[in-house]
């Protein structure tokens, strides 16, 4: 769990951490379950999509890969 790895700094930080958080699973973080990918389904990307950039997510914990178009 990411709170493993973060120092909670009072309530307020904690509940945006778990949101942050519970965003990136559902949205961002692979499941075998779902056949490698999201309880959210994304669309597929293709190789001419664009160049591969890292987006940080739970404050950089982290990082989901999207090609971007340049």
């Amino acid at each position: 769990m990411c709170l493993d790895h973060i120092i909670v700094l009072g309530e307020r930080h904690l509940k945006g951490v778990i949101k942050d958080y519970v965003r990136y699973y559902n949205n961002t973080c692979t499941h075998l379950s779902f056949d490698k990918d999201a309880p959210v389904t994304r669309k597929s990307q293709n190789i001419t999509d664009g160049t591969v950039v890292s987006i940080r997510r739970v404050g950089g914990l982290h990082h989901e890969y999207r090609r971007m178009a340049a």
